[in-house]
């Protein structure tokens, strides 16, 4: 059988132009006079400076649908693109044989354990070994072939490259549609089980905060207070085990915003165990002893991400109204980590040290 890869929809006035949409920003009210290249490096990931002014000077990046060059100052309420001559590669979905932990699939969705280190959809540097490029090959090789219009596997929902876990690809338009509405209206069930730094006091709680764009390092997300900033974000936290300076919790999600665990544990004083990208990549509680901080290392060696695992996922099926409820095992390095602290908690003396 002959694999070919489909094409994301273009739209209709762009392929007129010759011209396809690669990014696109929309600049927000409050931003102050900046350049274009300097604030373009602080949204797309894994971009130099001087990549994006020969971007510039290759009339690439658009303004309110007009070319401007790199020194061009961005301003509240620009719609910036970054327009190229060929589809983006992201939109170039190349089957690829990625082996797959599949929970369950039946002709509407699958339920997929994803690794962690495996980017779930190509973008921003990312377009091979992604989990959709795994996804589409295993249809194409069982001509399961999916039917949604562009006959692509439809993401209900993501989670980030190095969070392990359960996710859920609807293979029609239908079953798309059903599973994105549960998910809008907070239906769904999605439960994660997280290792954070520090001592979490409260038993169980609630962190409401609405989440958006770092406004210094555009990489982050982060809480803001009431207002207007950012989207309502609400997580659910329960403990499971106290060791000494970490804690392991349940976290059910209510809303899913970007990072939105990350950034909320981080905004409440514990940060994952091992995210670079928040800060947790450091020893952030505990003693000064270089014993301790050998643990500390180890540990990072033996769980080279955030302590973030998807565990449970749950939801009415789209077509059947059947409510389906999934459970994943924590992967090796995140129960390898916890057995770790679990044993150094128990053979370690402290008192007051307890934080």
């Amino acid at each position: 059988m002959e694999n070919t890869s489909p094409l994301a929809e273009i739209p209709q006035d762009e392929q007129d132009n010759g011209l396809y949409e690669h990014y696109r920003f929309d600049v927000a009210d409050g931003q102050k006079p900046l350049r274009i290249d300097l604030y373009l490096k602080n949204f797309i990931e894994s971009i130099s400076r001087n990549k994006i002014q020969k971007v510039a000077e290759n009339n690439s990046i658009w303004v309110n649908n007009e070319p401007v060059k790199a020194n061009y100052k961005v301003r509240s309420g620009d719609q910036i693109k970054i327009l190229f001559d060929h589809p983006s590669y992201e939109f170039l979905l190349e089957p690829e044989p990625i082996p797959l932990d599949i929970t369950f699939e039946d002709k509407y969705l699958l339920v997929v354990n994803k690794p962690p280190d495996m980017v779930v959809h190509p973008g921003h540097g990312n377009y091979r070994g992604t989990l959709i490029n795994g996804i589409l090959y295993y249809l194409l090789e069982s001509e399961d072939i999916p039917l949604n219009a562009n006959k692509t596997p439809a993401l209900v929902h993501r989670i980030d490259k190095d969070t392990s876990g359960l996710l859920v690809v609807a293979k029609t338009t239908t079953a798309m549609e059903g599973l994105a509405k549960q998910f809008f209206e907070k239906t769904s069930e999605r439960e994660y089980i997280a290792l954070v730094w520090g001592n979490v006091e409260q038993d169980n709680g609630t962190i409401v905060g609405n989440i958006g764009r770092h406004p210094k390092n555009r990489l982050q997300m982060t809480v803001f207070g009431k207002g207007d900033f950012g989207k309502e974000a609400v997580t659910h936290f329960e403990v499971l085990e106290r060791f000494v300076h970490t804690t392991l919790i349940s976290c059910r999600l209510e809303t899913g915003r970007t990072h939105q665990i990350r950034v909320h544990l981080k905004h409440i004083g514990h940060t994952l165990f091992n995210d670079k990208r928040y800060g947790g990549d450091t020893i952030l509680k505990g003693t000064v002893y270089s014993k301790y901080k050998q643990f500390v290392e180890n540990c990072f060696q033996i769980l080279p991400r955030q302590a973030l695992h998807a565990k449970r996922l749950g939801f009415l099926h789209p077509i059947t109204k059947e409510k389906m409820s999934f459970d994943s095992a924590l992967p090796e390095d995140m129960e390898g980590v916890i057995s770790k602290w679990r044993k150094y908690s128990e053979t370690t003396a402290y008192s007051k040290e307890y934080e």
